[in-house]
């Protein structure tokens, strides 16, 4: 599941369409040509992510200079939301509304220069840790309630994560039902709240809610920002049903929803903004309409007439529409770098030697192939797998792809002859579409002149993860990718490169199996120190470069485009569209 299950549509969306989708703008690197010389590449820009204290949890948010309250913000989109219910969230799709409807104990304020704090959002303060990360403590604070002027309780919260165990939730993140009962079966050691049980593993008392982990989670109050793991109101929970108008706490609530052709988006009167550090909320009202397509959203935002001067939309600018956008809409662009790598993974079961490993990736053309998929709109060149937006990235550069992001067949050549390696033969794994198969072109001629011997596998983009999912997949080089759940490296390296992740359908794509790079996933996984965990991640990312399991691509961006009447027009960077919660409408 690349890009985790959380970005899938995002992740299937590159898939399908790597050259159109992944559209946006430069941050001045000017390495977008695809020439075969060596050029400098610039090296993508850390975001800082920081724990804050009680003070920074406490609301409103900081006012946004210019910004005035009132008017309507109309969203073109192509899709309707899959999931409203915040249990069945994981998508950075439904995030994004979720964000205005269901807080969370825990949640991200951005400041303007994109730098991120995890704070108290439901909670105080970002919780009390104690027994090295197995027990945790979070209150909540005063004055929450929900849209029908009723209190959120720590029963609401509780229950929010007890029906996360429901037979009906599927959708959703797993990782804290899975350390509340110590298993992956978690549904085995308890089926839900619906038969009047608790999990004696969540204890409450007054406004406090303590949770007893089976395993040391010293990060644990990033994971309980995933919308997966907001509260649910005990009295108005319908089950199943409760996805067609969930309840909210947030400044927003759905005043209708037409599947598939429409939603409005109200104020919530029992929003309180002295309690919330994150949202503004100034617009009085959201329009969306969905089934629009992406490119006629993007022409109707050009044109900029009408009620478009106040729309955006939640699709990036189409890569037949960017040059327009970056010249006569430039100062309507908003953009921003995803958390989102994208990688070509090596079978490290197949391709055992790592001087083989090592010609690939010396030799692999990743600036044509950026070239081939929009340019520097793709993306900046990655140097390993860990996203600038992760806390504690720091820049590596193992093979040189920031001084010849070109690639160099001779010098790749020579790894190989001296490997004794020379007429090598790899299987190179392709989605089947026409920007694909220009990328096969020069992927197949740096490789032949590196001296590989290379075959090519076109394979359709509905079956690309079925196929390069299986243990036996019959391929040395397939694209790939990941965005993190949350922002530190344990939903990095954990599910892409421990050894417990080779398995069919498993996440290490890779199939690395490498007992230092295990050790060092346990070490960092158990360090209570966040700040030192970070730096431990960050070597770990240099690490499992070295091991070549993969060629480092791109960090991806995005590119969108608003009407001329919205100000504060900015990217969600854990959810790649725009934060409705920070724009306002102009006079």
């Amino acid at each position: 599941m690349s890009f985790s299950r959380r970005n899938f549509l995002i992740a299937t969306g590159v898939a399908a369409a790597s050259g159109s989708v992944l559209t946006a703008c430069s941050s001045g690197d000017s390495t977008s040509n695809s020439g075969g010389g060596k050029q400098e590449a610039a090296k993508a820009q850390a975001t800082v992510v920081k724990i804050g204290t009680a003070e920074d949890s406490k609301g409103p948010a900081p006012e946004v200079a210019g910004a005035k309250k009132g008017g309507t913000v109309y969203l073109l989109n192509d899709d309707d939301f899959s999931h409203l219910d915040p249990q069945r969230i994981y998508y950075a799709w439904n995030s994004l509304a979720a964000m205005v409807i269901s807080r969370t104990l825990t949640g991200y304020k951005i400041a303007d220069d994109g730098s991120q704090t995890l704070v108290g959002d439901l909670a105080t303060d970002t919780g009390k840790m104690e027994d090295g990360g197995k027990t945790w403590t979070f209150t909540l604070k005063d004055g929450i309630k929900w849209e029908d002027g009723s209190d959120v309780t720590v029963d609401d919260v509780r229950h929010g994560i007890e029906r996360a165990f429901a037979t009906f939730i599927t959708e959703g993140a797993f990782y804290v039902q899975t350390w509340l009962t110590g298993s992956t079966d978690y549904r085995k050691s308890y089926s839900g709240p619906y038969k009047g049980k608790h999990l004696k593993s969540i204890e409450t008392s007054g406004k406090s809610i303590t949770f007893r982990l089976s395993e040391a989670r010293p990060d644990f109050n990033y994971v309980l920002a995933m919308h997966s793991y907001a509260p649910t109101p005990v009295k108005k929970d319908t089950k199943q049903d409760y996805d067609k108008k969930p309840v909210s706490n947030g400044p927003y609530k759905i005043k209708s929803h037409v599947t598939d052709k429409s939603m409005v988006l109200v104020r919530n009167e029992n929003w309180d903004p002295a309690t919330d550090p994150i949202r503004n909320a100034y617009p009085d009202q959201f329009d969306l309409t969905f089934g629009i397509e992406q490119l006629t959203a993007a022409d109707r935002l050009l044109a900029d007439s009408g009620k478009d001067q106040y729309a955006t939309s939640w699709r990036t600018v189409p890569v037949e529409r960017v040059a327009k956008a970056t010249t006569e809409a430039k100062d309507r662009v908003f953009s921003g770098l995803s958390n989102g790598t994208s990688v070509y993974w090596i079978n490290t079961t197949r391709v055992t030697d790592l001087p083989v490993r090592e010609a690939i990736i010396r030799a692999w053309p990743t600036a044509q192939i950026r070239q081939l998929q929009g340019g520097a709109n793709r993306g900046d060149y990655a140097t390993g797998i860990m996203s600038p937006l992760v806390a504690g990235y720091e820049s590596q550069d193992v093979w040189g792809k920031l001084k010849n992001p070109a690639g160099d067949p001779a010098a790749a050549k020579k790894v190989l002859e001296k490997a004794g390696k020379t007429g090598y033969k790899v299987v190179y794994a392709y989605q089947n579409d026409p920007t694909n198969a220009k990328v096969k072109v020069v992927v197949e001629q740096a490789l032949k002149k590196a001296g590989f011997d290379v075959v090519t596998k076109p394979i359709d983009s509905t079956t690309w993860y079925d196929q390069v999912g299986k243990l036996d997949n019959g391929f040395d080089i397939y694209w790939g990718g990941w965005s993190s759940d949350w922002p530190t490296g344990y939903s990095v390296f954990q599910p892409l490169f421990e050894s417990t992740q080779v398995k069919d359908q498993g996440q290490n794509y890779s199939h690395l199996k490498d007992p230092a790079v295990d050790a060092a996933i346990k070490a960092a996984t158990a360090e209570v120190d966040q700040d030192k965990a970070n730096k431990m991640w960050a070597a770990l990312d240099k690490q499992v470069t070295e091991t070549g399991a993969f060629i480092p691509d791109v960090y991806m961006k995005r590119i969108y485009l608003h009407g001329s009447k919205l100000g504060n027009v900015k990217m969600d960077p854990n959810f790649d569209g725009c934060m409705l919660y920070k724009m306002y409408v102009k006079a």
